[in-house]
């Protein structure tokens, strides 16, 4: 079972964003009521938070059709107009990673966005002439990592924009206990909350943890995850009582200890930890900074008194 079997097919399934699903719920009741299509909607947030599974809710409630592609994979405005003549009326298009749109197909989607109609220019030179086509009107899901990246016009043109937050260990610990049961690993209440302490706040961490500690209690001990063998696997695979893996650790020791706490350029930063810059904004900092181990100052970023008393280490005098 892949981790898209592990994704909620219901509404009741999915757990934690409670007022972004709120918020979508009324929606939909009420474009079913007038007969209307659903508004477009933007999801951002750090990964792993929901974004997919919610637009295929959304997809799976209006009872339609739902396509899926990426900003990256629209390079031309034919590549988006192959997509758009294809949708039927009130089918969901999912753009992922939105804020990577290249910026001829971003302008192609204004008045797609707004009046259904698909300009093209056809041929070249002197004989170029402006073509509208009228589209079946749908819904668009955008989902981005990085919200400042969109226009605001690409912005405006969304009816409905909600940011996915951090999840709290409790509901963390009842996706784990969740995904468990469909996965047929038997794993107690403490075992789960352990897991979710670890999860930097995401529902895709945890679930890779779940497995991970399946697999490590099996082969290791013989048997079901327990609450010793759990703590003994996510110590094995080097995640600590925070959340915090190996990278993360080793990038805010090069801070205490090499640039004396900072504040250090991004361009270091990714130096330092042998990753690159989109890797250190996308993946670790957003979580480091949320659980206030780093701080971002305009001379760069700096260790937190937190990170200090985490990782043992005091201050250079001197």
């Amino acid at each position: 079972m892949n981790s898209r079997d592990l994704r909620a097919t219901t509404w009741e399934d999915f757990i934690g964003q409670d007022q972004a699903v709120k918020s979508i719920s009324i929606a939909i009741s009420a474009a079913k009521k007038r007969g209307q299509i659903l508004e477009h909607i933007l999801f951002y947030g750090p990964p792993g938070l929901g974004k997919t599974t919610l637009a295929h809710l959304v997809a799976k409630t209006l009872g339609v059709s739902i396509k899926i592609t990426s900003g990256p994979a629209l390079t031309r405005v034919g590549d988006l107009a192959s997509i758009l003549t294809q949708l039927e009326t009130g089918d969901v298009l999912f753009i992922d990673e939105i804020h990577r749109l290249n910026k001829a197909v971003e302008e192609t989607l204004y008045p797609v966005m707004e009046d259904y109609a698909l300009d093209m220019v056809v041929g070249k030179g002197p004989g170029a002439r402006s073509v509208r086509i009228d589209l079946n009107h749908f819904t668009l899901i955008g989902a981005t990592t990085k919200a400042g990246m969109i226009s605001a016009p690409l912005r405006d043109r969304f009816g409905l924009v909600h940011r996915l937050k951090y999840y709290e260990d409790k509901d963390l610990a009842q996706i784990v206990e969740t995904a468990a049961k469909r996965l047929g690993i038997k794993i107690n209440s403490d075992s789960a909350l352990e897991i979710a302490r670890r999860s930097r706040g995401t529902a895709r961490i945890a679930l890779k943890l779940l497995r991970r500690v399946a697999d490590y209690s099996e082969i290791q001990h013989g048997g079901q995850p327990t609450s010793e063998t759990t703590k003994k696997a996510l110590e094995f695979y080097q995640v600590d009582e925070h959340g915090l893996d190996e990278t993360d650790r080793k990038l805010l020791t090069s801070i205490i200890t090499d640039h004396a706490g900072g504040p250090v350029g991004l361009e270091t930063l990714a130096a330092l930890v042998s990753e690159d810059i989109n890797t250190i904004t996308d993946v670790y900092e957003p979580f480091l900074m949320q659980a206030g181990f780093l701080a971002r100052t305009p001379r760069g970023r700096t260790a937190t008194p937190k990170a200090y008393r985490h990782l043992n280490l005091s201050p250079k005098v001197g």
